[in-house]
């Protein structure tokens, strides 16, 4: 048995969803310790509270939107500065726990203080994430424009973090790698045990999802696309003509993804990697200013399997197409290879003692009441 300590990225429901998976499988084998920032802790601290794995919550970088749903670039850079100023103290608190726990492996999904530290103490570590595409990929086949944004994104990554034993790059796109990648894996979404388990049917509405916001133009355009919408992320509330919107609820979700006939969505790698895996279209909208999902979003028009449009081109037109060449999106979905968590568990195996992971088909974990441990100081 192994001691396992994983760090992540507070933004958004693809790290947590990815680092999740993995505890899945290796929770009752290896001791498992989870260092989570934000939006990130909230997810996984009550699904393990009376469970082995201990989850603890950590300072981490955070997106600042505007009212609006833009991103706010000035208080994001604010937030970064404080982040900046704590983050040695911070590295002193980690160093000291990787001494005190004596782990043998470190696993990131793009969280940039775990692994400084573990770089500190010795300890190997594995990094788990899409944005590391950035630094791996071919993306010669992206538009001038996206490929210029890419060059300088590439070093915000860079700056992340470096050193790592292997690099494995979770996304729904598989280009080219670039030329000398070595120690990279190119692998499919992690999926959460019940999605691999799911058996896809077609039905006769689209599900949508929004972190924080639809403008109204996005709504409208939504209840005339021919088919009922069930919303997600933006609350529950009455039903407006074919729109009804639910709050969030996981398994709900699930269902509804499950047995929808595509999804409309912002362009995050996860979710749109998890409905194609059941063979769902997708039309999706790159959030103003979110760069990466531009890019998935032109990803996800190479593989054919989808739309999209940026938020403030989105109207009838557009979803109504969409909706007439479901079927044509659809037969182009190749889901032999996203599913990553095979090829993931290899890797881990490698750099773990004998008696490593096995590929497991677990239940969740039941929400339940108790103690969190302490926080690290944030």
């Amino acid at each position: 048995m192994a001691r396992i300590i994983f760090s992540l990225s507070g933004e958004g429901r693809g790290h947590a969803t990815r680092v999740r998976t993995l505890i899945e499988q290796l929770r009752g084998h290896h001791e498992i310790t989870v260092l989570a920032p934000g939006d990130a802790f909230a997810f996984l601290a009550p699904l393990y509270e009376r469970d082995s794995v201990c989850v603890r919550p950590m300072p981490g970088l955070r997106f600042r939107y505007r009212d609006s749903g833009h991103l706010d670039f000035l208080r994001t850079a604010a937030g970064a500065a404080g982040y900046l100023r704590g983050l040695p103290g911070l590295l002193d608190e980690l160093e000291a726990l990787l001494r005190r726990e004596a782990f043998d492996l470190a696993v990131t999904d793009f969280e940039p203080a775990l692994p400084r530290a573990a770089r500190r103490c010795g300890v190997p570590l594995l990094s788990v994430s899409h944005q590391h595409f950035l630094l791996t990929y071919d993306l010669r086949g992206l538009p001038r424009l996206l490929r210029w944004h890419a060059a300088y994104m590439r070093w915000i990554v860079r700056a992340y973090y470096s050193g790592q034993a292997h690099t494995i790059v979770s996304s729904f796109y598989f280009p080219p790698l670039r030329r000398r990648c070595r120690r990279v894996s190119q692998v499919g979404v992690l999926l959460r045990p019940e999605l691999r388990r799911a058996a896809p049917v077609r039905g006769d509405y689209l599900v949508a999802y929004f972190r924080r916001y639809a403008p109204p133009h996005v709504l409208a355009a939504l209840a005339t696309c021919g088919l009922p919408v069930r919303l997600y992320g933006l609350g529950e509330r009455f039903a407006e003509g074919a729109l009804t919107f639910h709050a969030i609820s996981e398994q709900d979700f699930l269902e509804d993804l499950t047995g929808c006939a595509g999804l409309v969505a912002t362009a995050g790698n996860q979710l749109v990697g998890e409905a194609l895996f059941l063979g769902k279209p997708c039309f999706v909208m790159p959030e103003d200013g979110n760069f990466e999902q531009h890019i998935n979003a032109h990803f996800l028009a190479q593989s054919g399997a989808g739309r999209w449009r940026p938020f403030g081109e989105v109207n009838r037109a557009a979803l109504l197409g969409f909706v007439r060449h479901l079927d044509a999106l659809a037969a182009r979905i190749d889901r032999r290879r996203l599913d990553g968590l095979p090829a993931v568990l290899r890797v881990f195996e490698q750099f773990l003692p004998a008696g490593g992971p096995v590929l497991a088909d677990r239940t969740l974990p039941s929400e339940a009441a108790g103690h969190l441990v302490p926080a690290l100081t944030p």
